[in-house]
């Protein structure tokens, strides 16, 4: 007989060793049975809960940006003015539980996925929206007319920061990643003045 109030625990289980999997491999290339193992249970129930590895990393990518999602919301409500709130969802681009090792892994293979798992593409497209709605609602009174262009190299500029901290070997570095985000958007701004 099945325990009461055990899915919820095994699939959070299982959401994070498909995170710590993805971050070890660097790949896709990980089993239902390696997570299910380093889960601490069988592939059988894996598949029980979720029923395939896509929806199992799906549900993985999910949680990563539903953490995101509630550390920027944290970060705007400590926020006062439109340059702080901006700097804020930078910052939270590379914190320390969004820019680990696993993390990135698991990014730089979602963006995989997108390619051919309509689901997958579909929740990166609300993701990519809600960073540039998020980022152009801050830079309109900082750039004007300017703000989409900013908004667009500032999202293309996170993205080839994960990928490139994917391609490392070692502990991500979050201070040179926020700098160098820092240091383009110092750089758009004084454009629009010059």
């Amino acid at each position: 007989m099945p325990k009461v109030g055990m899915e919820p625990i095994r699939k959070a289980a299982l959401v994070k060793a498909t995170i710590v999997e993805i971050g070890r491999t660097g790949s896709l290339d990980v089993t239902v049975s390696q997570i299910a193992k380093r889960a601490g249970m069988s592939s059988a129930l894996a598949h029980h809960y979720f029923g395939s590895k896509e929806e199992i990393f799906l549900a993985a990518m999910r949680h990563i940006l539903t953490l995101y999602g509630a550390e920027v919301r944290g970060a705007l409500a400590a926020s006062e003015g439109p340059e702080a709130r901006l700097r804020a969802i930078l910052r939270v681009s590379f914190s320390p539980a969004n820019f680990r090792r696993e993390a990135v892994g698991a990014w730089l293979n979602f963006y995989v996925l997108a390619q051919t798992n309509p689901q997958a593409r579909r929740l990166l497209a609300v993701y990519q929206r809600r960073l540039h709605s998020n980022l152009m609602v801050c830079l309109r009174p900082l750039a004007g007319d300017r703000s989409a262009d900013i908004a667009g190299g500032m999202g293309a500029l996170i993205d080839g920061l994960y990928l490139r901290e994917a391609l490392k070997h070692g502990a991500p570095d979050s201070t040179a990643a926020v700098a160098a985000v820092f240091d383009y958007l110092d750089c758009s701004l004084k454009g629009k003045s010059a």
